[in-house]
């Protein structure tokens, strides 16, 4: 089942539209507040029916950006900007309900500006400059509205405070208004240290990407230079075998057969790269059950390496009709090579499954991974054998797998030697996303 991409660009506007909802419902919580404290405690006429409706507004926008957030379709800048507005405007009209610019909560239009600046492109955000202030001066000009003719509390008039009233409103803004843009703020800078932590990210698993390329260029430029010179050997080896005096030499002609196989092998390997260079994953590959081709491929691998001890054990319980790309087996052949380098005894190939996870751990008895390279596993050229240009299979066989979603663990466990997990989803490697156990 293939999903949308999505771009890290598409992540931060999302978090970023998650964030103007929280607002929304703070400023929807503030507005019932303050309505509530001045029509109760300060006596204040105001008009509740108008004012509760810009209160429904925003809360039917609250849900409606909500639903279009779940539903996982793309967040624009252009959305974030609307959106913005859409609070501006229900801002502007409650504060023209309200004593429009002689309202001390005017100054809450500074709040919109400053997220504008924080969330969207420069003209966006002069854009939103452009409309708060344009409001401003809208209210301003509206002061002999019926709208803004609010009568103050009597108890303000006999004690003359209607302007330490003002004072005491205009300080409520300013730590509401503080609040809110520390809080705001500090969220809106944490999604972009993590949208740049992503495109780092990115940027290296491009660069290795684009090592991995070269790589397979080489290789396939390697195979095909190699069919002349193996095919030189081949109708040399031939002539040799049926030279009487050879063949009258028991160890010659035994000697002989080995090359004639060992060549043949080389052969089979170069077809094999050359078949599966340039080609998508998948491309002429057949299909076999998930428990068919690891035990296929393990016992393939033994059988050429002969190891002194090889203890497997295959807990899949149940069974999933895969792709049997050759590229899965070079990533158990590379693992499997590192082991049996490393180790002079036994070897411990363990299947298992977790929940949706594929879970493959190779033990060996060898003498461990160095620190180092534990700490920079993956590291193409890094590796425990010290000869130049070693390092790259556990550096392929990582980067294969993170493109189908696994990933790859090393250790050493405290019973010695090393151990390499790796880890992926069945649906990756399936020919359908249902199992079929």
């Amino acid at each position: 089942m293939r999903e949308r991409q999505v771009s890290i660009q598409d992540i931060t506007n999302r978090k970023n539209l998650l964030l103007l909802v929280t607002l929304r419902w703070l400023a929807v919580a503030g507005q019932i507040a303050a309505i509530i404290t001045a029509s109760l405690l300060l006596d204040i006429q105001l008009p509740i029916g108008p004012m509760a409706g810009v209160i429904g507004f925003l809360i039917v926008l609250n849900l409606a950006t909500l639903n279009r957030y779940r539903s996982g379709a793309a967040v624009t800048s252009i959305e974030l900007l609307v959106e913005l507005l859409l609070d501006v405007a229900a801002l502007t009209v409650q504060l023209y309900l309200s004593g429009g610019a002689t309202n001390p909560f005017v100054s809450l239009f500074l709040l919109q500006a400053v997220l504008g600046a924080v969330l969207l492109s420069s003209w966006s955000t002069w854009t939103v400059v452009a409309v708060t202030a344009g409001c401003f001066v809208w209210l301003m000009s509206s002061s002999n509205d019926i709208g803004l003719s609010m009568p103050m509390p009597a108890v303000a008039y006999r004690q003359n405070r209607f302007f330490d009233l003002h004072i005491d409103g205009m300080f409520i803004c300013f730590l509401l208004a503080s609040v809110l843009l520390v809080l705001f703020i500090t969220r809106i800078n944490r999604n972009l240290r993590e949208q740049d932590t992503r495109l780092a990210a990115l940027r290296q698993q491009s660069a290795e990407e684009e090592h991995i390329v070269r790589l397979g260029l080489l290789a396939s430029g390697a195979a095909h230079e190699l069919g002349t010179p193996l095919a030189t050997l081949s109708v040399i080896l031939n002539d040799w075998a049926r030279m009487q005096v050879l063949q009258a030499d028991p160890e010659l002609a035994g000697d002989i057969e080995a090359m004639q196989t060992q060549l043949a092998r080389c052969k089979d390997i170069v077809s094999a790269i050359l078949r599966s260079s340039g080609e998508a994953r998948g491309e002429g590959a057949e299909r076999a059950s998930l428990i068919a081709f690891i035990d296929g491929v393990v016992a393939d691998w033994e059988i050429r390496r002969g190891p002194p001890m090889l203890d497997y054990t295959n807990a899949l319980d149940r069974d999933v009709e895969i792709v049997a790309d050759v590229l899965l087996q070079q990533i158990l052949f590379n693992v499997l090579d590192n082991a049996y380098e490393a180790s002079t005894d036994r070897i411990v190939v363990e299947v298992a499954q977790e929940d949706d996870l594929l879970r493959i751990a190779v033990h060996d008895s060898g003498p461990g991974f160095p620190p180092e390279m534990l700490a920079e596993l993956g590291t193409p050229y890094r590796s425990s054998k010290g000869q130049p240009g070693r390092g790259l299979g556990l550096f392929l066989v990582i980067n294969v797998l993170r493109k189908l979603g696994g990933g790859v663990t090393a250790s050493n466990p405290s019973g010695g030697g090393a151990c390499v997990e790796l880890r992926l989803p069945i649906a990756a490697l399936a020919v359908e996303s249902n199992y079929a156990g």
